[in-house]
Order: C-alpha cells, then sequence, then structure tokens
C-alpha cells in the first residue's frame, strides 16, 4: 500500500512526462491551504498598490513564482495570453474614456496620460495575479484543492459542488458528444439559419435533462451508500518547516511592498 502511495505522489510531481528532482519543486510540496492563504493575501495585497516600478517588482516576483512550479511553457503562455488579450482591449480604450491631460488624437479623440497609466496599472496587477495563482494553484489537484479548501472551513456545499464538477464534468462532455453525434447522424449540419439556432437549443435542453436525471441517479446511490450529506475528509495534508519559512517570506514581502506604496519612496 505505501509503494501505491508513493507511485501515486511521484506521479502528481510529473510535469509534461518527465520527473523533476524533488527539491526543484518546493512550490509542490507546499501546503495546499498555505497556497491558498497566500494567493488571497497576495492578491488583496496587489490590489492596494499603485506605483508603477512596485507593480513589476511584484511581476517579476510572480513569473519567478511560476518558474519555480516548472509550468509547461506553451499552455502557460496559452493561459496568460488569453486573459491579457481581455486586458489589451480595455488598455487600448481606457484613455479615450478616461479624462485627463491629453497625450495625443485619434480621428479628433484625445487619449489621456491618466487613462493609459490606468491601463497599465491594471495589466501589471492582472498579470501578476494570475502568474501567482498558475504558480500556487493550478500545481495543485483538484481533489486537493477541494480538501484544503474543506479544511480552511468553506461552506461545504461549495466545496461539494468543486469536487462533484471535477468528478462528472468529463461525464457531461461524453453525453454532449452522443447527443451532437445523434444529430449529425440525422443530417445536422451547423449554420447561420433559425432551424440550427432551435437545433442546438434542443441539445442544450436535452443535455440539462439528461444531466439532471443522472444527478438524481447518483444521489440515490450514494444515499444506498450510507451518505449523509458530508464528506469525510482522508488526506494528511501538515503545516512543516517549509510552509513555515514560505508564510514568513511572503509575509514579509507583501508587508515591504505595502510600506514602499505608503511610503512614497520609489517614484511612481
Amino acid at each position: 500500500m505505501s509503494d501505491i502511495l508513493e507511485q501515486a505522489g511521484r506521479a502528481a510531481y510529473d510535469v509534461g512526462g518527465q520527473d523533476l528532482p524533488r527539491d526543484a519543486m518546493w512550490i509542490r510540496r507546499l501546503d495546499p491551504r498555505v497556497r491558498i492563504v497566500a494567493l488571497c493575501a497576495y492578491a488583496i495585497t496587489m490590489i492596494q498598490l499603485s506605483n508603477i516600478p512596485l507593480l513589476l517588482i511584484a511581476l517579476a516576483l510572480s513569473f519567478f513564482l511560476m518558474s519555480q512550479a516548472r509550468l509547461p511553457v506553451m499552455p502557460t503562455i496559452k493561459r496568460v495570453a488569453m486573459m491579457d488579450s481581455f486586458i489589451i482591449f480595455m488598455l487600448v480604450m481606457l484613455p479615450f474614456t478616461m479624462p485627463g491631460t491629453p497625450l495625443f488624437h485619434v480621428f479628433g479623440f484625445p487619449a489621456s496620460y491618466e487613462g493609459l497609466m490606468k491601463g497599465i496599472d491594471i495589466l501589471l496587477k492582472a498579470n501578476a495575479i494570475v502568474m501567482a495563482t498558475l504558480a500556487l494553484l493550478s500545481t495543485l489537484e483538484p481533489v486537493t484543492l477541494g480538501h484544503a479548501l474543506a479544511r480552511l472551513k468553506v461552506p461545504a456545499p461549495l466545496v461539494h459542488l468543486l469536487l462533484f464538477t471535477v468528478r462528472y464534468i468529463e461525464v457531461l462532455h461524453e453525453e454532449y458528444n452522443r447527443l451532437l453525434i445523434a444529430m449529425k447522424c440525422r443530417g445536422f449540419l451547423p449554420a447561420n439559419r433559425w432551424h440550427c439556432y432551435k437545433s442546438f437549443g434542443y441539445l442544450v435542453g436535452m443535455l440539462l435533462i439528461r444531466s439532471f436525471e443522472r444527478s438524481e441517479r447518483i444521489m440515490q446511490a450514494m444515499k444506498c451508500r450510507g451518505f449523509n450529506g458530508q464528506f469525510h475528509l482522508l488526506d494528511n495534508i501538515t503545516f512543516e518547516r517549509l510552509d513555515a519559512v514560505f508564510v514568513g517570506f511572503a509575509s514579509l514581502t507583501m508587508l515591504t511592498l505595502l510600506a514602499l506604496e505608503i511610503l512614497h519612496v520609489l517614484p511612481a
């Protein structure tokens, strides 16, 4: 049994099909509860910052955390780029919608300096928080994340919803594929027509009905096995020396950033 658990633990640290040295993945050995609390505190700290040099320092720290997590390069870049696609649109629009000192004009519309700086501020904050989230939470197994949330006294219905979603999202996806294949076998071709919109509406409706029926069957099966609305946590999450060191450095870093922001030590 211990060998099986050890193999499962090693598999959890596997990234991109390659086993990495245990010492190189200290982030992955942190207590999941510490990761969640540290990320929330870091996000709150980032919201309080408005000094561009401090935001650049925070962004560098987030990038350092992400590099230490040994995340796959291309999927990580795609995730950050998806978020940046929305931020860049806002960065383009803010100078023209926020009043302030005009920098230049486009078709007679003035672009303000204050709007440009506000857009850069939001861009740096969003990237820093997303990178820290990828480093601290994306390296957690969904079930481990659910257990950690339960240990942090998050309301049980929310934890149950997360765990059930992780467990059955693939089942619902398979059900959707079966319904879609059945439609195609009957000659359905997607097109910009009212009939296709109605067909997709029927598809969504049938998926909801079948999901509801499956949820009832699952609930009945769980009750037959003695489920009383409470999951019994059997994890072995412990707070160790590495967690204490990380909490100390993280707290010192966030307090330093806040102090520099309040004292205006760095030029804006």
